[in-house]
């Protein structure tokens, strides 16, 4: 049972770490990145499509991603939901792709990047905290049923413990990853 406990509390703490990766990933740090497009949603229809459904999409140089819609007619709706979105960048349409340059970024957005940056990773620690809660409040009902004995609770309280710190750890490493890559020249 304790052992069912640890899997979940892992299942949960993996999840956090790939939703904090991917939010990550949608963050401009001053290079072209195919994810930076994940959260743009273009009307093509009447139905919200992303980006990446409905063009292809490169990264001909460092700086410059580029956008070849499969339907030429969906360019001007796709430069329009560029234009919508909080990447802040001016795409530049020649008829058949879109380019959008990713301009160098300054100190000053470097720091706000950086506070971001550490405002999802004390989320994810939070999140992390609670499926700790969680896993604790388990093992207590437990022993409380006379499930497990209070030994068995308090190594079984310790290891959730060891597996929280494990993942608290991971997450810093993550977001320390993250601040040199966007405090880089």
């Amino acid at each position: 049972m304790i052992k069912e406990i640890n899997k979940k509390q892992k299942e949960s703490m993996n999840k956090t770490l790939e939703a904090l990766k991917h939010e990550l990933s949608t963050l401009r740090a001053g290079r072209a990145s195919v994810s930076l497009l994940d959260k743009i949603s273009v009307d093509y229809y009447g139905t919200l499509t992303p980006v990446n459904q409905m063009a292809n999409v490169s990264i001909p140089e460092a700086r410059v991603l580029l956008i070849q819609p499969w339907d030429k007619t969906s360019i001007g709706n796709i430069e329009k939901a560029i234009l919508k979105s909080e990447l802040g960048i001016t795409p530049a349409n020649d008829g058949n792709v879109i380019r959008l340059v990713i301009p160098a970024l300054t100190e000053e957005r470097r720091k706000e990047l950086v506070k971001l940056v550490k405002k999802y990773g004390e989320e994810a620690k939070v999140v992390i905290r609670n499926a700790r809660r969680d896993s604790n409040d388990s093992i207590k009902k437990m022993t409380k049923n006379g499930d497990v004995s209070e030994d068995d609770a308090k190594r079984a309280q310790d290891e959730v413990q060891e597996i929280t710190n494990e993942y608290i750890k991971k997450v810093e490493e993550i977001i320390e990853l993250k601040e040199n890559e966007v405090m880089e020249v």
